[in-house]
């Protein structure tokens, strides 16, 4: 890499930046195809992949169903690998072109919603506030630890996970860079977890299965194969709390669905049915 790179006065896409996903990478938004999407039998029809944003929301879905919601769901598999998100169908939901996205056929006139923490609010608000405490206090520190997952985990994900795993080239400023800054946010949780069992406080929310998706991937040693390099075992009490999501019945199931990758046992490329799980 040069180090003598001058930005130009204005910045053209001349050609593909390199790395994972280069071939799928562009400056500009709206579909490259047409293309329906299918519709289950469910009301809630999720479109999604099992990267930490997309399990948020299939760990919450199995989490209300296991709390005795009529929650039933359709998942069906998003290939970004292959462009899946540009079809015509999935921008019709989501014109941001990201997994997940959600479509509520039971509802009149039948709703999108495209974000992942934005679909989680979405379905505990449609079964009666689950997830998300009753006390004031609660709530809001509920939603103050939900909104720092998702301004966070881009330094994470798109910062050190992407310079440490996914570019095409090592570069020790970018990795040294984010690095530190998600060795911070681990410390941030760590201080706050140390008298806490969930990040609200007495109960499990929301923001636990958000931060979880993230921060929980990192901590357990599944992201980026960056377990050693970040020293995450010196994180206790986020490990303690990483473990305590990860053996939740709700949580193991939700982390297969829409996966493709890993031991067999744990993908379930499109989930229709809790009977789906048998099949494993």
């Amino acid at each position: 890499m040069a180090n003598d790179y001058i930005p130009p006065k204005v910045w053209t896409w001349e050609q593909p930046s390199g790395g994972t996903f280069a071939s799928i990478n562009r400056p500009v938004a709206g579909p490259t195809h047409d293309k329906e999407l299918p519709v289950g039998q469910h009301p809630l029809q999720l479109y999604s992949l099992a990267t930490p944003n997309g399990i948020k929301v299939t760990i919450l879905l199995e989490e209300l169903l296991e709390a005795g919601h009529p929650a039933d769901y359709d998942a069906w598999h998003i290939d970004i690998g292959k462009g899946d998100q540009f079809g015509s169908g999935f921008v019709e939901i989501n014109p941001n072109s990201k997994i997940p996205a959600l479509m509520d056929h039971g509802a009149s006139p039948k709703q999108r919603v495209f974000e992942s923490a934005s679909i989680m609010l979405y379905l505990a608000e449609k079964f009666g506030g689950a997830f998300i405490p009753k006390d004031p206090a609660a709530r809001t520190e509920m939603f103050s630890w939900l909104f720092w997952q998702m301004g966070s985990a881009p330094f994470v994900g798109g910062g050190f996970g992407h310079f440490y795993a996914y570019a095409p080239i090592k570069i020790e400023y970018a990795i040294n860079r984010y690095a530190m800054e998600t060795k911070r946010q681990l410390d941030v949780l760590d201080r706050h977890l140390a008298d806490k069992e969930w990040m609200a406080g007495g109960e499990y929310t929301l923001a636990d299965m958000a931060i979880y998706a993230w921060y929980g991937s990192v901590a357990l040693g599944r992201a980026y194969n960056a377990a050693e390099f970040l020293d995450v075992d010196s994180y206790k009490n986020v490990m303690a709390w990483a473990k305590r999501i990860d053996a939740r019945p709700a949580v193991i199931r939700g982390r297969k669905v829409n996966r493709t990758w890993g031991e067999p046992h744990e993908q379930l490329k499109e989930r229709h049915s809790a009977a789906d799980f048998d099949t494993l």
